[in-house]
């Protein structure tokens, strides 16, 4: 970092005026869960651990359509280092159609079958009577936010696309009014505040799906006002076709991703579901834990996302020899965000479950389970970086192993292994299924220093097209 040149502090100073405004967002957004799971967790500990257990398979949708948008993504970002407009459109275009679709699916997926997938995670000891009105919660709360998810779909390719091109402050702000609301919506139906009934968990499934809607409208009206500013929103409707040749490579490259993203999230609620198969009351546990680790790490988070916009811009680009060593600056920066909040969240430990309205043996369990992730933080920063790099430059199958494959060959297995055919403490258990990230770390490492990432994926059509035109040699 020290040995930097112009280009790489030109690069760096680039890298953080894309993250910046997303940790913004991020922060701000994960805040107002921190709020939310207060709300809910003042209502009492089974309402906590219904919203938790369904924001759980919701979160699955979210990486779904996460990974269809990012994998279509990879194509923006070289779009718009190529200059190439009418390839944002198309992109775009593909977005909303796709995003679209899989919303579509998940909400019967979920309307029929999250009676089911929320009883998976009420296998662990703990009341029967506690179990029951956890389920019941589970499923009012999942019912209503199946009405967000279209709009979230939507909302992504927006956003999306705005971030891919390096416009990152506009979804920044769309979600920072989205947030308010959210909040404000929360107050009055959960605890039924002026006039309003008093809903419980189910009000903050409603005030959710409100802001959505929100969130979803200001990004439709200021992209259409500034068509000057982004071009590709010109025409982006008026001839709604994306070429099939190009529609069957976002496809093909969205796929992997998009399966990816699915994989790993299912891996994740497994791996949660193994936790509670070993103790119920881990489940509140997890989620006090997981909602401190979500605000504290919006910093390397929002570095790793912008690391992989910045690496697709350099790629499209054509700069292909010096993207191997902007990518390994640029990583440092994040893992030195996620070492910074790993030793604040250390800090934050012993208090944070204290502001639970719930028993002394769950905020006891919370707190150790944010000290391993606080110790782990700079290892997840590594490897967060790298996937996004990996990604960058296209190569989907290398993604895959990188991230889901070795989530289900080793972590899954670990993990259902330790609460089934051990005697461990859920504690233990976690330790060591976290320590897991670092050996990931060591694959990490070789996969970027080998460079197999280093792909324009945007010219070569262009080049083919060059070479048939060329003259034959005499």
């Amino acid at each position: 970092m020290l040995k930097s040149n112009k280009d790489d502090r030109k690069y760096i100073k680039q890298l953080l005026m894309i993250a910046i405004p997303m940790m913004v967002q991020n922060g701000i957004s994960n805040f107002v869960n921190l709020l939310d799971n207060l709300m809910i967790g003042r209502v009492g500990t089974n309402a906590l651990s219904g919203v938790a257990i369904a924001n759980q398979l919701i979160f699955v949708f979210y990486l779904i359509i996460f990974g269809a948008t990012a994998g279509v993504g990879i194509f923006t970002a070289q779009y718009h280092g190529k200059g190439d407009t009418e390839g944002i459109r198309h992109t775009f275009r593909f977005k909303i159609i796709f995003n679209t679709i899989l919303a579509s699916i998940c909400i019967l997926i979920f309307a029929f079958c999250s009676p089911f997938l929320i009883k998976l995670f009420l296998q662990g000891e703990g009341d029967p009577a506690d179990a029951a009105e956890t389920l019941s919660i589970g499923i009012d709360y999942i019912h209503v936010i199946l009405i967000s998810l279209i709009p979230i779909g939507l909302t992504q390719a927006y956003a999306g696309t705005l971030k891919d091109i390096g416009r990152t402050k506009v979804p920044m702000f769309a979600s920072v009014c989205a947030i308010l609301v959210n909040l404000f919506g929360n107050y009055l139906l959960i605890y039924g505040k002026f006039g309003c009934p008093e809903l419980g968990a189910t009000g903050a499934a409603i005030a959710t799906v409100f802001s959505r809607f929100v969130e979803l409208g200001i990004l439709v009206v200021y992209t259409g006002r500034h068509a000057t500013a982004l071009p590709f929103i010109r025409g982006a409707f008026k001839n709604f076709k994306v070429p099939k040749d190009l529609a069957l490579k976002f496809f093909l490259k969205a796929l992997p991703l998009m399966s990816n993203e699915t994989f790993w999230s299912l891996g994740m609620t497994t791996i949660n579901q193994c936790y509670s198969y070993r103790s119920l009351d881990s489940v509140a546990a997890m989620n006090i834990e997981s909602t401190l680790w979500n605000l504290m790490g919006v910093a390397f988070i929002a570095m790793g996302e912008a690391v992989g916009i910045m690496m697709g811009h350099i790629l499209g680009a054509g700069k292909l020899d010096t993207a191997k060593d902007s990518a390994n600056k640029m990583r440092l920066v994040t893992v030195l965000c996620g070492l910074v909040f790993g030793v604040l969240m250390v800090g934050i430990a012993p208090f944070f479950p204290l502001m639970y309205k719930t028993t002394n043996y769950i905020r006891h369990m919370a707190t150790k389970f944010i000290l391993i992730a606080a110790v782990m933080m700079p290892f997840t920063a590594y490897t967060h970086a790298s996937y996004f790099i990996i990604r960058s430059g296209g190569n989907a199958f290398i993604t895959v192993l990188f991230d889901s494959v070795y989530t289900w060959l080793l972590v899954v297995p670990a993990a259902f292994c330790l609460s089934r055919f051990t005697s461990i403490s859920v504690v233990r258990m976690v330790a060591i299924v976290r320590s897991m990230e670092i050996f990931k770390c060591f694959i990490a490492f070789a996969l970027v220093r080998s460079g197999i990432w280093v792909k324009n994926i945007v010219n070569k059509t262009d080049d083919a097209d060059t070479k048939e035109n060329e003259p034959a040699a005499n």
